[in-house]
């Protein structure tokens, strides 16, 4: 196939601009296309953790065995973050990354049980991770109530602001010779004969190789190559308050409620943890004021100092999910030179690791990061 291109992305999130960046750094003469403008998905909707630590939620539900194969996740986040640290030189720009730690926290005997045996499992992972007794609390969070008993810190943790992250990575990757094509409407992919026919809006885009990029539209877009991925999406909420004077130096979670909060670099705290937001009439994420209220009073009662803030916006979004909570990423079976890049719930802080890895794959070369991809060979739906 003589084309003008090696590879067309779709998708222009984080992950489909880090994987056009890393592949063109690389060589390869890239194109990438995206229906919406630049990171209009859950790149810019999240609330820009940056986590390691594996979650609570799906800890408890399913287990030590689930626990044990979702290491190689960690390890993906952990690639991950060391890469954050290196962001803002690499792109140029100011992410407003800090890595004050991510302080997880538990309120009952059982919850710190927990922690333990997840701290066990992450420790085996690579992460570095520290458990705290509650006078630990006292002395490094001590804007915590009293109800937190005792938790696990990790180092490694922080946090970015999302609006600012994936136009930075669409910047660098036009600088590195990408074509986007935003605003381009809805992709249609078809196999032809050397490789793939990408058509969205009045474009018409051919190359031997495809990198699916696009969040929560990468199971429909998949399905075009006639495969099932095992892709969710959830509506979610996250609220944020005025700024206020230093308060809150780490990320904070918590063990048994869904609770995250942290503060920007300009004061505001940003509180969320996964609550539920509900569908409009067209199936589109709406505040869901009974979420709000929980979300807010949990907050106040972990940090009693943000009953004292004015909340200025609360907003709702899709996150990307899959049942099991690991990433799906590679190969598409059935689909020679078809890839997929999907991390699904903590993408934010996966996705430089994953676009490194995936470029790798599409260029035919091992990953260069120390990551067992192979674990996250694409999950088919049932």
């Amino acid at each position: 196939m003589a084309t003008p291109y090696d590879v067309i992305v779709i998708g222009g999130g984080i992950a489909g601009c880090g994987t056009a960046l890393y592949l063109a750094r690389d060589g390869a003469r890239v194109v990438l296309v995206e229906r919406d403008r630049l990171g209009a998905g859950a790149s810019e909707a999240n609330a820009g953790s940056l986590h390691a630590q594996i979650p609570p939620d799906p800890f408890r539900q399913y287990g030590l065995g689930w626990a044990a194969r979702f290491q190689s996740a960690v390890r993906l986040f952990n690639a991950s973050l060391a890469m954050w640290r290196g962001l803002e030189a690499d792109l140029g720009a100011d992410l407003e990354i800090r890595f004050g730690g991510g302080l997880l926290v538990g309120s009952t005997d059982a919850e710190l049980r927990e922690i333990e045996q997840k701290v066990a499992n992450e420790r085996a992972a690579g992460l570095t991770v520290e458990l705290l007794n509650a006078a630990d609390l006292r002395r490094i969070a001590p804007y915590l109530s009293d109800r937190a008993l005792g938790g696990a810190f990790c180092a490694e943790e922080g946090k970015a602001n999302p609006l600012l992250v994936a136009p930075a990575f669409a910047a660098a990757a036009r600088a590195a010779g990408v074509e986007i094509h935003a605003r381009a409407g809805t992709a249609a992919i078809a196999r032809e004969q050397d490789g793939y026919a990408v058509r969205s809006g009045d474009l018409t885009l051919r190359a031997p190789r495809l990198v699916i990029a696009a969040g929560m539209e990468s199971g429909t877009l998949a399905a075009q190559l006639g495969v099932q991925l095992a892709i969710q999406a959830f509506p979610i909420q996250v609220s944020v308050t005025e700024p206020a004077a230093p308060l809150l130096p780490h990320l904070v979670y918590c063990a048994g409620e869904k609770l995250t909060m942290k503060q920007a670099k300009v004061g505001s705290l940003l509180i969320g943890g996964g609550w539920p937001a509900r569908l409009d009439a067209r199936g589109r994420p709406i505040v869901d004021i009974a979420s709000l209220a929980a979300n807010l009073k949990l907050a106040v009662d972990v940090v009693p100092a943000v009953g004292s803030l004015n909340l200025l916006r609360t907003w709702a979004a899709w996150v990307n999910g899959t049942e099991d909570w690991m990433p799906i990423l590679g190969a598409l079976p059935g689909a020679p030179g078809a890839f997929i890049n999907y991390v699904p719930w903590m993408g934010f802080t996966g996705g430089p690791a994953a676009a490194r890895g995936i470029a790798d794959m599409v260029l035919g070369r091992p990953p260069s990061l120390d990551v067992p991809f192979a674990d996250f060979a694409p999950a088919l739906a049932a």
